[in-house]
This record gives C-alpha cells, structure tokens and sequence, in this order.
C-alpha cells in the first residue's frame, strides 16, 4: 500500500447537495447514480457484484474495510462499484484470512471514495428525493467544475450495461459429469449463484449476455438461467428475444433479479426506474404459493410495473414484498418458468431462499409441475 493520507474529498448530488469529507481509495473522480445498502455486513460481495456497475454505494453500515479483503470472496473478477461513500474507512483489520487491506484493493482496481460524512443525513436525503447521479473527487475542489462533469453523465434509465459486464467468451462451471446441464445467459452473473448449481451436481455453461436462444441450445442444456444485472431491462431488446425464444420452446427457465424483469418483458409486462430500489440483507418476501414468509438478500433499482402484473393472463404472482408490496417472484401459466426478483444466492443474506436452486432442479427432472 502506497503512503495513504486522508486527503479532503467532495461529494456533490446532482440535486446540488454537497457533502465534504476526506478520500478514500484511489485519488481522482468517479461518476455514477448514487445507492445505499443497508446491510450490516458483506461489503466485498457487495462491492464485487456487477449487478452495482456504474453505481456509487453508500453504505448505511458504520464501519467499512474493518475485516478486510479476500481474493477467493468476491462475486465476480473485480471490484464493479463506480465509486464508495461511508462513515469510517477502515484500512486496518482483524481477520487473518484476509489477502489485502480495503485500501490495496482500491488502489489496484482504481476506485474512488469518500468517508467521513454523515451517511445517515445522506441516507435520509437520498430517500426522500430519490436516485439521482453523482460525483466524488479527492482532486478537483471547484464545485462549478464538479457540476459540469456530472452534467455529462447519463442517468440510468434507458442504459444497457450488462454486455458491459458479461463475459467476452462462453465458459463453463462444476463437473462434466453431472446428470444435468444449465445453459446460463451472463448478464451480470455473480459467482455465487454458479456455487448453487454446482451444489445440487448441475454443470453450468455460461454464455456471454448477446447469445441467442439457437447458440445456446446447440449445447443441449436441460434448462435455462437468465441472471442478475446491471442497467435497465427495457433497454436489452436483445435479452427480452432469448427469453422469448426460450418460452417458445417450452424449455425450464429460471430468472434472478434482471433476469426476473426480462421474464416480465418477454410476456408483455413492462418495467419501471424505481424511486429508490431494495438493496441490503433483510427484506421481508412472501411465498404466497407455500403461504410463508423470508428474509431476502436485494439489490435493484428497476422493477416490474405491479398493475401490469396483476392484469396479465399469460402469468401469476408468486411473492411479494411485505414493505412495500412490490412484485417479487412470477411464474408463467403453462410453461415452464419462473423468476424471483430478490437473490436465492444470498452472498450476502440469509439463506431463506436457497429452495428456489431446488425448485429449479425439480421442473427439469419433471418432478415439480404446476
């Protein structure tokens, strides 16, 4: 690790709210549409799931980088966050078993942060005026300066950004030998969700996000997974036609977060930018199928739009959000598919949700039919 200083850093809203503190990380700027998580521990999962690209993460936990980093946690090949904002930076930590300080880490993959403010006014602020973009500079003091910089950045609605972070070439995950094969289409997939299905003896191909339905099928997959990501699923023209193939066919499918919303598309239920999305570790969700209730691991911004769900002929609700009664699970009527809005994976969360690799595993073995 370089020779770190707190050097003063600046946080400007696109609102125009400003808060000042000292940097954290690499020294520069970064842009993004600013977030919160409100989950008390996971931070390096959390930073690491590419569903987060180009968004700035405010962490509603106190303490950041206290127990460190560890190169065999993450959820992807490297940190996906535009940008960090929290209350006390920690560079020192406890934990042996980790490789690297928060600040190592940072510093190698070239992310800009602030601590130091009051992320709790910052929180408040943020959900009473909704997503908006942002700017963190530990290098440019001139607020005139920062305003123009933030000008230029798009907001996220309308942004395809999950070819962005998908994979470049198709790869595999788990045993060859296993007895069943799942054909995944990388959206932003986190690597978590390819431990489940190496748990349950499934054999994983991943493909990168603009693979049609034909290249996929031309490896003879027992069923289909479509996955998290980043950016708005409205936007993804070239997703919403696998899906749709995919239904056509009649073959098992299996959505999280993004690939939820793109299930919704491919029936012609729209989405929507939500005011502020669900990110953090203890939503309460629903099963009003199984008539019981979870704790769920979120993150999303998007969702899809609840009275166009509820109006649908071709799909039903399967969960729903006990805050806010936000659509959480569907499953399509005569087919064979079905999608959760929240993530089973649980890296971080609980584990409440791990039933639904089961559920998966059962349509394809003909042992779950509704």
């Amino acid at each position: 690790m370089t020779n770190y200083t707190k050097l003063p850093a600046i946080l400007l809203l696109a609102d125009g709210t400003v808060f000042y503190g000292k940097a954290a990380g690499k020294i520069g700027t970064t842009t993004g549409e600013i977030c919160f998580n409100t989950g008390m521990t996971g931070y390096q999962e959390v930073f690491t799931d590419p569903s987060y690209f180009g968004q700035i993460m405010v962490t509603t936990n106190a303490h950041i980088g206290n127990y460190g980093m560890h190169r065999d946690e993450v959820e992807s090949d490297g940190i996906k966050i535009a940008g960090l904002v929290c209350k006390n930076y920690n560079i020192n930590y406890s934990r042996k078993q980790a490789t690297e300080s928060i600040q190592d880490s940072f510093e190698s993959e070239n992310i800009v942060g602030i601590s130091d403010i009051d992320t709790r006014a910052l929180v408040r602020h943020i959900r009473n005026k909704g997503a908006m973009n942002a700017i963190i500079s530990s290098e440019i003091t001139d607020l005139q300066e920062l305003r123009k910089k933030l000008e230029e950045v798009p907001p996220m609605d309308g942004l395809e950004l999950s070819s962005v972070v998908s994979t470049k070439e198709p790869y595999y995950y788990g045993n060859p030998e296993a007895p069943i094969k799942v054909a995944a289409l990388d959206l932003g997939i986190k690597k978590n969700i390819l431990r489940n299905f190496d748990d349950r003896d499934i054999y994983v191909k991943v493909f990168p996000a603009k693979t049609t339905f034909a290249e996929m099928d031309a490896w003879g997959a027992d069923g289909y997974f479509i996955s998290n990501g980043p950016g708005d699923p409205s936007a993804m023209p070239y997703a919403i036609e696998t899906v749709e193939a995919i239904l056509a066919a009649d073959k098992p499918m299996f959505g999280i977060c993004l690939g939820h919303q793109l299930l919704a598309e491919a029936n012609g239920i729209g989405t929507m930018k939500m005011f502020n999305g669900h990110r953090g570790l203890n939503h309460p969700v629903k099963n009003i199928i199984k008539n019981h209730c979870e704790v769920t691991s979120q993150n999303h911004g998007f969702g899809v739009i609840p009275e166009e769900v509820k109006k649908s002929d071709k799909v039903e609700i399967t969960h729903i959000n006990l805050n806010d009664d936000s659509i959480e699970g569907i499953r399509v009527k005569g087919k064979k598919a079905f999608s959760v809005q929240y993530h089973p994976e649980s890296s971080p969360g609980p584990h409440d949700s791990r039933y639904l690799f089961d559920d998966f595993l059962s349509m394809i073995k003909g042992d779950l039919v509704w």
